[in-house]
Formats: structure tokens, C-alpha cells, sequence
């Protein structure tokens, strides 16, 4: 009941950084994103297209969101993390190969099929890869209206101002001239 009594706040208010809505139509609670599968020709074969309080106003202070992945045959969502949110992926079509690290460096995979769903700890690396030879398409739910990505390989080599090519070099154990080639690989 808070979350609606909050939208007839003046805007000048905000909750979890997003101004509360003075008033409201039925279209800050709808997003039609996700019917549309989203073109994975892209270095990776994946894209994600979210369903989050950027997308739409009225899930501010709900605490949930979603995304659609879709994934070419071999595509990946790479190693990535969700900083606000525990995350529930279902699979609608083909099959992924998904997997999460816990703090004690162990990884936790297996391949799930049409159907199947499998979660991912908040705040825990995970990712998910596409080996079969047809696209996939899963659905996430997370428990955060905004759940945050930190997308690890960017994350660490296309930060700006960019991390030390010197502490990339000594953390991976390689020389800077890899550190200069991943970096050209994952610049915007």
C-alpha cells in the first residue's frame, strides 16, 4: 500500500533515487519490451533487454524487475553481477549452460532446458552461454526495482578513467600488451 501512496508525492520527493510520480496513468505501469526478441548480432550473441524502473515509473519502491535474454547459438551473457538483487532465470526456449561462483571461489553450473529455471545469489558473479545450435530465450525476475549490472571483463578493462595497465597486468598474471589488447576489444 506505501508504494501507491507514494506516487501522489510532490515531485520533488524521491525514494531510492527516483522522483515519486504526483500523478499517474496506467502507462507508468506497463513496458511492451519484452515481446520483441532483441537482435543478438553483437560480439557476445546475447542481448538483455530489461524491465526496470527505468523502463517503468511505477515499479519504484515494488522491489522487482525483469529482462528478457535472448542468445544466438554460442551466445553468452558474460560474467556479470547484480549488486541490489537475487536473481530467478526461466528458460523459454533452447538450452543454456549457466553457472555462479560463491565466495569461496566454487563454481555452481549445469545445463538447464526448455522450461527449467535456475537462480543466482545476489551479488554473486554468474553467467549464462548458449551451446546449443539453435537461440535461446530466458526470462529473469529480480527482487529489486533497479538491480544494478557490473558486467566484470568491462568492468576492470574499459573503466574510466582506466584501471592501471600495470595492476591488470600483475592481477591476470599477463603482460601490459594483453592488458592493451583486451582493453581495444572492449572500448565503446
Amino acid at each position: 500500500m506505501i508504494s501507491y501512496l507514494l506516487l501522489s508525492i510532490p515531485t520533488a520527493v524521491k525514494m531510492n533515487g527516483f522522483a515519486c510520480l504526483p500523478s499517474f496513468t496506467a502507462s507508468d505501469f506497463f513496458f511492451g519490451g519484452l515481446a520483441k526478441p532483441g537482435l543478438t548480432n553483437n560480439s557476445l550473441g546475447s542481448v538483455v533487454t530489461p524491465a526496470n524502473v527505468m523502463q517503468i515509473p511505477g515499479l519504484n519502491t515494488l522491489g522487482v524487475s525483469m529482462a528478457r535474454i535472448d542468445f544466438a547459438p554460442g551466445g553468452l551473457n558474460p560474467p556479470h553481477t547484480h549488486p541490489r538483487a537475487s536473481e530467478i532465470l526461466f528458460l523459454l526456449s533452447g538450452q543454456l549452460d549457466v553457472g555462479f561462483i560463491t565466495t569461496a571461489n566454487v563454481l555452481v553450473t549445469m545445463t538447464i532446458c526448455e522450461g527449467q529455471i535456475f537462480t543466482f545469489p545476489k551479488g554473486l558473479v554468474h553467467f549464462q552461454q548458449n551451446n546449443g545450435n539453435v537461440p535461446a530465450v530466458a526470462i529473469s525476475g529480480l527482487n529489486s526495482q533497479n538491480p544494478g549490472v557490473q558486467v566484470i571483463a568491462k568492468s576492470l578493462f574499459a573503466a574510466t578513467p582506466p584501471v592501471s595497465d600495470n595492476v591488470l597486468a600483475r592481477a591476470f598474471q599477463i603482460d601490459t600488451q594483453e592488458v592493451d589488447e583486451i582493453k581495444s576489444k572492449l572500448a565503446a
